[in-house]
């Protein structure tokens, strides 16, 4: 069992730490043509961030149904459950498409952007928005390798987009001199290679993939389960894009070097999630698999296993930032007022990992069981305790430790109450 949820962890963790040097790249061409140009790609970027990350259910429910299908050997449900979700991924893009203006004005309402680089910022928008047939697909894409048992694929598509987008905005911004729509351009091109190279890979299940039949995908019946599983699914993920853009709001509202201190504590959280989430993958789909098939042995041994990972993984970061956290502060800035500011808060940060692992591991298992509700209900309660605790610690604490430690209680509260609900009801969760 060690060997299996290394196998799928592994290639999640290696497609996951890849994403950063894309950024990276469009961000060092932007900061040197202008703070305006840097500024656009930031907020514009950001509100693609927040758009996508709430169409995550296309991916994380697709996991969980096919792992099911795959367990039970149920190769009709699995195929109807890829149509399904490509045929919603489609309809998906094609609003965003549609909407896609009031959609950028809100955004740009929302972040306050200024009007220096909003014409930037729409003209980065206007162009990057044509990924989003792409992106939705490869949510689904990749859900339906994860749920198969293959972790590799996702890998393959993830670094090949990576690769070729990096190449086309040198090209693009560089070579052509397209500024900032040589970087959008450049994503455009590379995540639309992305996706034919998905459908490509699929070829490989061409004799367990039944043929798409209109009349069988939107039998009513079955689609209900589908739809009940992506709503809580998105309802949890919009819950949490909440909880996360409030901690990026109170931070702004304190100044520049407040928020610039908080957007580097965000550093510690999102490395660690990186490799923690290889694992809450592996869990998606292993429990999946084992729930699908009623083998409980199997199914709770990937449980327990897949937890200790996430403990062993997560007391490894707490001990990396408690003995080198300044350094990896100093990597990122050269600002003493910075730097300083997140001293104070680096034994939070040190604490985090332990805090927080079990939400992700346990977020992992509950969507390979599709237990939806009892994952939806965790998250709207945390969130709840979430900023009952900010405002009340606020009046007690320094801003950033108020902060800080209500953003930790969010996590410890999840993974505790997941527990709590998993040891009471187990197998028949949800």
């Amino acid at each position: 069992m060690n060997r299996e949820i290394l196998r799928l962890a592994l290639p999640n963790i290696l497609s996951n730490i890849s994403v950063p040097l894309l950024s990276s790249v469009d961000t060092a061409l932007m900061g040197h043509l202008s703070a305006a140009h840097l500024a656009a790609l930031g907020v514009a970027g950001m509100i693609f961030m927040f758009l996508y990350s709430n169409f995550g259910f296309l991916r994380m429910g697709t996991t969980g149904m096919v792992a099911q299908g795959f367990g039970a050997e149920r190769h009709r449900e699995l195929s109807l459950t890829l149509w399904r979700a490509l045929l919603l991924a489609g309809i998906l893009a094609g609003m965003l498409l549609l909407l896609q203006s009031p959609i950028f004005d809100l955004g740009a309402w929302l972040l306050g952007i200024e009007p220096d680089y909003e014409g930037l910022a729409r003209e980065y928008f206007t162009i990057r928005i044509w990924t989003a047939p792409a992106a939705l697909g490869f949510y689904v894409l990749s859900g339906f390798f994860f749920g198969m048992q293959n972790a590799r694929y996702p890998l393959y598509i993830t670094l090949l987009v990576n690769l070729i987008n990096i190449l086309c905005s040198l090209f693009f911004v560089q070579a052509l001199g397209w500024g900032i729509a040589g970087a959008a351009w450049g994503t455009v091109v590379a995540q639309s290679l992305g996706l034919g190279y998905g459908f490509w890979l699929l070829r490989r299940y061409r004799k367990i993939l039944r043929r798409p039949v209109m009349a069988e995908i939107l039998r009513w019946e079955e689609l209900r389960r589908f739809f009940h599983v992506n709503r809580n699914i998105f309802i949890r993920t919009v819950a949490l894009t909440f909880a996360l853009a409030f901690f990026y709001a109170q931070a702004a509202r304190e100044g520049e070097t407040t928020l610039s201190v908080m957007i580097l504590m965000m550093q510690f959280m999102i490395w660690m999630s990186f490799a923690i989430d290889g694992f809450a993958n592996a869990a998606e789909s292993l429990t999946g698999r084992y729930y699908g098939a009623g083998d409980r042995e199997k199914f709770f041994a990937a449980v327990r296993l897949s937890l200790a990972w996430g403990a062993g993984l997560a007391f490894a970061f707490s001990l990396l930032y408690a003995l080198g956290g300044e350094r990896i502060v100093r990597i990122f800035t050269d600002q003493e007022v910075v730097i300083l500011g997140v001293s104070e808060l680096l034994p939070l940060a040190a604490l985090l990992p332990l805090l927080a692992f079990a939400a992700f591991i346990y977020d992992g298992i509950f969507i390979g069981m599709t237990a939806v509700r009892s994952m939806r209900n965790a998250v709207l309660a945390s969130t709840l305790l979430y900023l009952c605790a900010y405002y009340l610690l606020r009046f007690v604490l320094p801003f950033g430790y108020a902060l800080w430690i209500s953003f930790m209680a969010f996590f410890l509260f999840r993974g505790l109450l997941q527990g709590w609900m998993f040891r009471k009801r187990g197998w028949d969760l949800d």
